[in-house]
């Protein structure tokens, strides 16, 4: 098994163990619950939090970034979810793909590629534990 699978296998398995409140942006579009949170024992100072994104056919967050001191992979569950950050190209990613974002960035698309079927993204964040705002939005000009 490659380093990558159990790692994804392993986030799934601990945000899937411990279904949360809804936590974050939330709207009619898109659901957003939080399913694991814990400090890192061997780093002080830092957390893993694992979200569940659910997106509604054709549904989009608005632009935004992160928690300044926030790491975060994100893996598709279903669906297809287009994204772009920090200025690179827009991409569409499908169940069993993921990415990563770095500290601070840019997350100007983040939504559901189809205007039909539902869509479903696993966004783990490492960041700083007093870190409170996960997301922000950015004011368009």
């Amino acid at each position: 098994m490659k380093i990558p699978t159990v790692i994804t296998a392993t986030c799934a398995a601990l945000a899937f163990s411990m279904a949360g409140l809804v936590y974050a942006h939330d709207s009619e579009a898109e659901t957003v619950t939080k399913n694991f949170e814990a400090a890192i024992p061997n780093i002080p100072g830092k957390s893993l939090i694992a979200l569940e994104v659910d997106y509604a056919p054709g549904a989009a967050s608005p632009s935004h970034t992160h928690a300044k001191s926030a790491f975060i992979y994100a893996y598709v569950i279903s669906g297809a979810i287009e994204s772009k950050v920090n200025g690179g190209e827009t991409r569409i990613y499908r169940a069993g793909e993921s990415w990563s974002e770095p500290p601070g960035a840019l997350h100007s698309i983040s939504g559901n590629a189809s205007k039909t079927e539902p869509a479903k993204l696993l966004a783990v964040f490492v960041l700083n534990t007093n870190d409170k705002m996960l997301t922000t939005p950015v004011k368009n000009k």
